[in-house]
């Protein structure tokens, strides 16, 4: 993978994490948790996406520096 593609990922996943965590904070996800037990499915997908992006991203720089 480019190395500008792989920052661009890494970068992007970073921030869906950080939407993610503030969307588990958020007073939806508070009710929801409330009622369910668990933040709500937007909250636990954008940071499950973001990890997964992050490690793509992460992976494609460092497979890029050994190349």
């Amino acid at each position: 993978m480019n190395k500008a593609i792989s920052l661009a990922v890494l970068a992007g996943g970073i921030l869906v994490m950080i939407f993610g965590i503030n969307a588990i904070n958020s007073t939806g996800s508070d009710i929801s948790r409330f009622f369910t037990g668990a933040p709500t499915d937007r909250a636990m997908w954008m940071l499950v996406g973001g990890v997964v992006a992050s490690v793509i991203g992460l992976a494609g720089l460092l497979r890029s520096k050994g190349g």
